[in-house]
């Protein structure tokens, strides 16, 4: 992996380069594979289909990482709580896909984040006991993935002192020191998938946006351009169905069972320095906390609950009161500093696509939080393969597993799945990027692009300036996502692109900003 100063070639997503290949899909000539979804996983089909030879056409009603791919923890799991629960499998296959992400497909997106758990008066010695264990079965899974210990340091007990150090906004009456633990952390979910999606379109994958499927068949489906409205078919041998939560409104005989996950947004100066996160027991549960994690933007999130959704699934979940109140009461259990309801200045909401495998009837149905997280690929009697369930860490080899199942079935031509050792747009070796003539903090949101979206600041000083105070986003950063990430409005640069839209304050001062921008910009035909 070598640093570039320009775009892969044939990787940047456009406006333009939309309206042509929706031309030329819809109504044109059959397609190998229609991808229909463009989270993590739909986003992972299509890269691994496409690396494999194969043609490729992706539609998403909306923008990439509309769904529950922007709205997870941003961590990249090992596993750990799936060894409580005995589900030995999918903790090894976390912990193999984080070790991918983190040394070869996505370096420059995954690192290794330190969490203290601080060990309270409301954490027994038994507690204490179970938890060093498990982290110490977590270094095992490591260990087990063969992800190298220079990539995630080994866990260790701290000091009351060392604790501190770490986490200075802890309450110290009571506190007996911690343990300290390391697991893979993105820089920003809808990152990863526009990243993924990129290196899709790399390989010849036409990814469109703003296209929404209406009905699926074997033999492809009947879409809509949510831009114009116009309808028409696009025909594939073989149709892969990746929409998550959505998954059951277009195929019969599946039942998603969603779980909502609730983040609050804190201002950073609130809290204070935090040099590490925290995983922050819930009271009354034996393998269940609440994560809070430094963003280094000026922001800290706080997360996550686990509670059923029943009814209609909303294009985006709001967030209930309920839900705030419980994470800062668990947060309030540990902190010095009082965190209270106004001092929340934004909250998100992702729903998990969990597959229900209860008896119909939901009688001794369990709770969402006790579903398992393996995923499944399903066949359907007209032919349509489904994948769901599974978790952010995994959607590489979920992808994989759809592509092999869509391959028997329809027996297409394409040899074994190659993305277990592809980079990813903007990858590079720690040394290659440590070596790049850019912000860091560029260098960890855009990997080899890093020069290059600075270079656009230089060509003009008014896109080297933050969009709105308080925040590192620039403008050159939207226009590069105009040019080369495929954002088409305000949404997708400021909800997806960049994170300013997590906090709606921030996001209305932004907004005249990110019109300027789109209002301006000489898009590439």
């Amino acid at each position: 992996m070598t640093p570039a100063t320009d775009p892969a070639p044939g990787s940047s997503l456009s406006a333009a380069r939309r309206s042509r290949e929706l031309t030329e899909t819809v109504g044109g000539p059959v397609v190998d594979v229609l991808v229909v979804g463009l989270g993590a996983t739909g986003a992972g089909v299509a890269l691994d289909a496409a690396a494999r030879g194969l043609s490729v056409a992706a539609v998403d009603a909306h923008d990439l990482a509309f769904g529950t791919s922007r709205f997870s923890s941003k961590l990249i799991h090992g596993g750990l709580r799936y060894l409580a629960s005995a589900q030995l499998d999918v903790a090894h296959e976390s912990a193999v896909e984080r070790g991918v992400l983190m040394e070869r497909t996505a370096p420059h997106l995954v690192r290794a984040q330190p969490f203290v758990l601080p060990l309270t008066p409301l954490v027994s010695r038994a507690q204490s006991t179970l938890a060093w264990a498990g982290f110490r079965a977590g270094d095992a899974l490591r260990l087990a993935a063969r992800t190298a210990r220079a990539t995630l340091p080994a866990p260790r007990r701290l000091s009351t002192v060392e604790t501190r150090h770490l986490a200075p906004a802890l309450r110290t009456q009571g506190l007996r020191g911690g343990l300290l633990s390391w697991d893979g952390r993105l820089t920003d979910d809808a990152r990863l998938v526009t990243a993924i999606a990129r290196t899709a379109a790399a390989h010849g994958a036409r990814i469109l946006t703003r296209v929404r499927a209406l009905e699926l068949t074997a033999s492809g489906a009947r879409v809509r351009d949510e831009l114009t409205g116009e309808e028409g078919e696009i025909r594939a041998r073989a149709v892969i169905n990746a929409s998550g939560v959505w998954a059951d409104g277009l195929v019969d005989g599946i039942r998603i069972r969603p779980s909502r996950g609730t983040h609050l947004v804190l201002r950073s100066d609130h809290l204070g320095p935090l040099p590490a996160g925290l995983h922050v027991p819930v009271p009354g549960e034996t393998n269940r906390f609440v994560l809070v994690l430094p963003q280094g933007d000026g922001r800290v999130y706080v997360g996550l609950t686990d509670e059923p959704v029943e009814g209609d699934v909303p294009d985006v979940p709001e967030v209930p009161e309920t839900d705030i109140g419980f994470l800062l009461d668990v947060l309030g259990s540990v902190l010095d500093v009082p965190v209270r309801r106004d001092d929340v200045v934004g909250a998100f909401a992702g729903l998990r696509p969990l597959l229900d495998t209860a008896p119909t009837g939901g009688a001794g149905a369990p709770r969402t939080s006790d579903i398992s997280r393996r995923h499944a690929v399903l066949t359907s009697s007209e032919g349509v393969t489904t994948v769901v369930g599974g978790k952010l860490t995994t959607y590489r080899r979920m992808a994989e597993d759809a592509v092999d199942a869509a391959v028997a079935t329809h027996r297409l031509t394409a040899g074994p799945s190659p993305t277990a050792s592809l980079p990813l747009v903007g990858a590079a070796s720690p040394d290659a990027l440590g070596s790049l003539r850019a912000p860091s903090r560029l260098v960890q949101r855009y990997g080899s692009e890093a020069p290059a979206v600075r270079a656009l600041g230089a060509q003009d000083p008014r896109l080297a300036e933050p969009v709105l105070a308080g925040h590192p986003v620039t403008g050159a950063e939207l226009l590069w996502a105009v040019r080369h990430e495929g954002a088409l409005d305000e949404a997708d640069l400021l909800d997806r692109r960049t994170r300013i839209g997590l906090v709606p304050a921030d996001r209305d001062a932004a907004l005249d900003v990110a019109r300027e921008v789109l209002g301006e910009v000489n898009l590439p035909a």
